[in-house]
Parts: C-alpha cells; sequence; structure tokens
C-alpha cells in the first residue's frame, strides 16, 4: 500500500473538479433543452441554430422532442451527483453520472462524425463531459492503485 496522502489531496481536488464539470455539462444540455424545447423560434435559438423562425418552425415539433433528451440527460447527471454525496449511494451516483455524461459524450462524437459542418457544436456539447469522464476515471486509478476507498465530495 502506498503513502496515500498526496494521493487523497489529488483524488479530492479531482473530485471537486468532476463536480464542476460535470455540474456545467447538464447546464449546457439544460440551456440546449430550453432552446429546442421553450424558446425554438427566438433570437437565442436562431442564433445558435442558424435559420429565421420561419424556417425554424416545421421543426419545431423534432426540436421539442430533442430538447427533452437533452433534459433527461442532465437530471440524470444532476441526480447521480446529488446521491455522491450520500457514502451509501456513491456507486449508484457515480454509475448514474457515467451513464449521462457519457450519453452526452457519445452524442457529440455522433454529431461530428455525422455532420462535418457541425464538429465545433459537437466540440462544445461533448468536451465538458470528456473532461469530467478523464477527471472520473483518474480518480479511479488513483484509488485503484493505491487501494484506498473513494470519498463522497463532501467527506
Amino acid at each position: 500500500m502506498y503513502d496515500d496522502s498526496g494521493w487523497t489531496l489529488l483524488s479530492h481536488f479531482l473530485g471537486w473538479g468532476f463536480l464542476v464539470l460535470a455540474l456545467v455539462a447538464a447546464a449546457i444540455h439544460i440551456l440546449i433543452f430550453y432552446m429546442e424545447s421553450i424558446a425554438w423560434e427566438g433570437t437565442l435559438a436562431r442564433k445558435v441554430f442558424g435559420g429565421t423562425p420561419e424556417q425554424a418552425r416545421p421543426h419545431a415539433f423534432y426540436a421539442f422532442n430533442q430538447g427533452f433528451y437533452n433534459l433527461f440527460l442532465a437530471i440524470q447527471v444532476i441526480l447521480g451527483l446529488a446521491l455522491t454525496f450520500f457514502k451509501p449511494l456513491l456507486q449508484a451516483g457515480t454509475a448514474l453520472c457515467v451513464f449521462g455524461l457519457g450519453s452526452m459524450l457519445a452524442a457529440a462524437v455522433v454529431l461530428a462524425a455525422k455532420s462535418p459542418a457541425h464538429r465545433r457544436a459537437a466540440l462544445k456539447q461533448g468536451s465538458t463531459p470528456a473532461l469530467a469522464l478523464a477527471m472520473l476515471l483518474t480518480i479511479f486509478l488513483i484509488h485503484v492503485l493505491t487501494q484506498t476507498p473513494p470519498l463522497p465530495p463532501g467527506g
């Protein structure tokens, strides 16, 4: 077993970084929900997605539906984060976060692969979940290598 004092500090720091990045990823997806499901023909959505309100109107139903997918991913990550603050629910919360963030990242990869014109949007959509997952993987590796149990963010 390693002297884990420095590793514990690094893991704790990365845990809070993960928390912040996961919340930012969720916030981005809540914003996307707002633009797609509530304000599809509005100024912000038209600036982000392009076109005029008249051009957007025929696609409103599909955007409305897609917006809710984004909202549900955000809720999944937020619920997962909340559960990680309770040690008995740490694994369940982590699993929810991994699946939600992984789905966000996968959607960004699909967007980038399918539409070269939207690669910049895919980068914005996928970079925060990717960084959060990388931090979580680093925390996992630290705990495996040092044989120390992970702690909840508040622990």
